[in-house]
C-alpha cells in the first residue's frame, strides 16, 4: 500500500522542552492506535501531521504533500482535539454548519452534511440545545461529528474517548469502528490499551517524544504479561488475604499500602492471580471491596521499557 501519512525526522521543541524528537514513519490506510502515557507526545505529534504546529526540524506530509502552511490539504482532513474548543452559546447545529461554511460549503451543502453528520453520532435530538447545556459525552461526539462532516479521508482523534463514562466509550468505540471503510486512515490516540485493542492491532507506540515501535498490539500484551504487574486490592480481611496468596510461587511480593485494608500484589502472572482470587476468597469469606490494577494504564509498561 502506498503511504497515506510520512513523517521523516519529525522534531519540535518548545523553548528548551523537546516535544517530539527525530520521527520517521509511514502511515499507510486503516485505524491506528498512537499509544503513549500522559506526555509522550502524542497531541505534539498529531497537531504536526495536521498541519497545526510547524516542526523545528524534519517534515510531515498527508498523501505526498506537507501539511504545515498548506490550506488545500486541510479538507482531506478531519481533526477531533483532546480538549473541547467549543463556541459555548451556539447551538450543536449552528456550530456544525457554521463550521461547514467556514470550510467553503455553500449553506444548504452545509446544512445537508450537518444533519448527516449529527444523525451518525446520534445528536439530531439535541441540535437545537446550546452546547453548555450537553453532557460530557454529547460534547465528545459532537467533536467525532465535526471531525467527520466534510468527509475527509483521513481522520485523526486525539484521546477521544477521555472523560467519558463506560457507555459513552462504547458508543464513541462503535462510532469509530463503523466509519473505518472505504479506504480511509484513522489515528486514535490513547494512553489507555483496552481502548486501542477494541479498534485495532496496528499501533504506534511513543514516550517521551520517541517512537519506540509500531507494529502488533498483541505485543505490548506480551510485554505487560512478562514485566512485573501490580494489583491494588482492598478486602475485608487484608492480612488474612495474604497470608494465602503468599504461598504461591507466582507472587513476587506483597504489601500494604494507602490504609490497613488495601494489598498491594507484584506478580508477573496476572492470569493465574485472577483465577486463585475468588477460590480464596470463597474459602475465607473475605469480602473483596475493590480491585485496581496498571493494566489500562501504559506507563509502567513504558517504564519498563525504557529501564526505569
Amino acid at each position: 500500500m502506498t503511504a497515506v501519512i510520512e513523517a521523516r525526522n519529525l522534531s519540535k521543541w518548545y523553548g528548551n522542552v523537546l516535544g517530539l524528537s527525530d520521527v520517521t514513519l509511514s502511515i499507510e490506510p486503516g485505524i491506528i492506535g498512537l499509544l503513549g502515557p500522559n506526555g509522550a507526545g502524542k497531541s505534539t505529534f498529531l497537531k504536526l501531521i495536521t498541519g497545526q504546529l510547524k516542526p523545528s526540524i524534519g517534515s510531515a506530509a498527508v498523501f505526498g504533500r506537507r501539511t504545515w502552511n498548506n490550506p488545500e490539504i486541510y479538507s482531506r482532513i478531519g481533526f477531533c482535539p483532546e480538549p473541547d474548543a467549543f463556541f459555548e452559546d451556539l447551538t450543536g447545529w449552528e456550530f456544525l454548519t457554521n463550521l461547514l461554511r467556514l470550510n467553503g460549503f455553500a449553506t444548504g451543502e452545509a446544512e445537508r452534511r450537518a444533519e448527516k453528520a449529527l444523525e451518525i453520532v446520534e445528536l439530531v435530538k439535541d441540535k437545537d440545545r446550546l452546547i453548555r447545556a450537553y453532557s460530557r459525552g454529547m460534547r465528545q461526539r459532537l467533536k467525532f461529528s465535526q471531525a467527520i462532516a466534510h468527509d475527509p479521508e483521513v481522520i485523526i482523534l486525539d484521546e477521544p474517548m477521555s472523560g467519558l463514562d463506560p457507555l459513552g466509550k462504547r458508543k464513541l468505540l462503535r462510532l469509530i469502528r463503523d466509519y473505518r471503510g472505504e479506504g480511509r486512515t484513522i489515528i486514535v490516540s490513547s494512553h489507555v490499551l483496552p481502548e486501542i485493542e477494541a479498534l485495532t492491532k496496528n499501533i504506534i507506540l511513543i514516550h517521551q517524544g520517541k517512537i519506540l515501535a509500531t507494529g502488533d498490539i498483541h505485543q505490548v500484551r506480551e510485554l505487560i504479561e512478562r514485566h512485573p504487574h501490580v494489583i491494588s486490592l482492598r478486602s475485608s480481611d487484608p492480612r488474612r488475604l495474604a497470608g494465602r496468596l503468599i504461598r504461591s510461587d507466582f507472587i513476587l511480593d506483597l504489601r500494604f499500602e494507602s490504609g490497613p485494608d488495601t494489598l498491594l500484589i507484584e506478580t508477573r502472572q496476572r492470569d493465574k492471580f485472577f483465577n486463585l482470587l475468588p477460590d480464596i476468597v470463597q474459602e475465607e469469606n473475605i469480602e473483596i471491596t475493590e480491585i485496581t490494577s496498571a493494566d489500562d494504564n501504559l506507563q509502567a509498561v513504558f517504564d519498563y521499557l525504557v529501564g526505569k
